[in-house]
């Protein structure tokens, strides 16, 4: 911080390369009745943002704007008196980064309602991988897919933040697991968190599955986009269902989409998009608690501080990361 009155933050002007993200002094926002003032102490980086930065993400998003559509941190102002200063939260979508600054910065204000308090030791870079990471997978798992203890469930996009974080959630329930890869030698990060066969990915996954599993998997979260989703889907037995979550590739639009032809026989196919209220408190602290007792790994490739934010945007933009990319504020 410069002063009791402003803060840093990361700026983008308008669309463009890593270099339109700007790291400048802002004004400390003020709270609206009914939203929170946090003080971020790490946030984790998400594609997005990077979809914002190229210009992708449509008309919702409005210029100047702070990135970010998740923040971990401690309560600075509450006017409404719905959370104590100080205490330990989490917040995430509900237009942060798009309609309204988001946690790319000091200092973030959000509807209370979008806050998630919860208690704990770990540190921070360990934290701040946590809200959208979990809240995606949790909810691509239960809602997306509906799958139960015992069955098989195939990651297509397996070494992204999202990918291992359901990877982790899914050996909690003693499933088994199958994750894609397109480089061999990230095969030992996704064996490091349980993963129990490791398929690198050359177009025709449904293959190497059938080869494991005849009958197909489970069920699948589809997390690199529409180019891979016809092969995900074949990858599905009857009465499986395949979860639309991820867009790694950046394509998530079919074109001239015909069911009968494009869905396999028997083969369900859904979409999960969460926000902040499908994550329960619950969830997240048992989550943090099991993080602490070893019980559970939160996959971070990186961290930087906020002056690395442009290194770190480009590490997403090449695919390199494994795992989540964090932010320390």
């Amino acid at each position: 911080m410069n002063s009791s009155e402003t803060m840093r933050a990361v700026v983008l002007e308008a669309p463009g390369p890593v270099e339109a993200l700007q790291v400048r002094d802002l004004p400390l926002p003020e709270p609206e009745p009914g939203w929170v003032r946090i003080r971020v102490k790490a946030f984790g980086l998400n594609r997005s943002e990077l979809h914002t930065r190229l210009g992708l993400a449509g008309d919702s998003v409005t210029y100047p704007r702070v990135l970010g559509i998740e923040a971990t941190g401690v309560v600075d102002l509450a006017p409404g008196a719905e959370f104590e200063p100080g205490q330990q939260v989490m917040t995430m979508m509900g237009g942060m980064g798009r309609t309204f600054d988001g946690g790319y910065a000091e200092y973030t204000c959000v509807p209370a309602a979008q806050v998630i308090p919860f208690r704990s030791d770990l540190d921070w870079a360990t934290l701040g991988a946590v809200p959208e990471m979990l809240q995606t997978a949790y909810g691509s798992l239960t809602v997306g897919v509906g799958i139960e203890p015992g069955q098989s469930l195939l990651i297509r996009g397996g070494t992204s933040s999202v990918g291992m974080a359901a990877a982790v959630l899914a050996k909690r329930k003693d499933l088994r697991v199958l994750a894609t890869t397109r480089s061999a030698a990230k095969a030992e990060a996704l064996e490091a968190i349980g993963v129990d066969d490791v398929l690198v990915d050359d177009g025709d996954v449904a293959s190497q599955v059938r080869r494991l599993l005849p009958e197909g998997v489970d069920g699948a979260i589809e997390l690199i986009g529409t180019p891979t989703l016809p092969d995900t889907l074949r990858s599905t037995r009857i009465h499986g269902t395949v979860c639309f979550t991820g867009m790694l590739s950046n394509v998530w639009t079919v074109e001239e989409f015909y069911p009968i032809d494009y869905l396999p026989t028997g083969v369900r196919l859904t979409a999960y998009a969460g926000d902040a209220d499908d994550l329960p408190a619950e969830v997240l602290q048992g989550f943090l608690d099991d993080v602490a007792a070893g019980r559970a790994a939160v996959p971070i490739d990186t961290t930087y501080d906020l002056d690395g934010i442009r290194e770190a945007h480009q590490r997403m933009e090449e695919g390199a990361a494994r795992g989540k990319l964090v932010v320390v504020v």
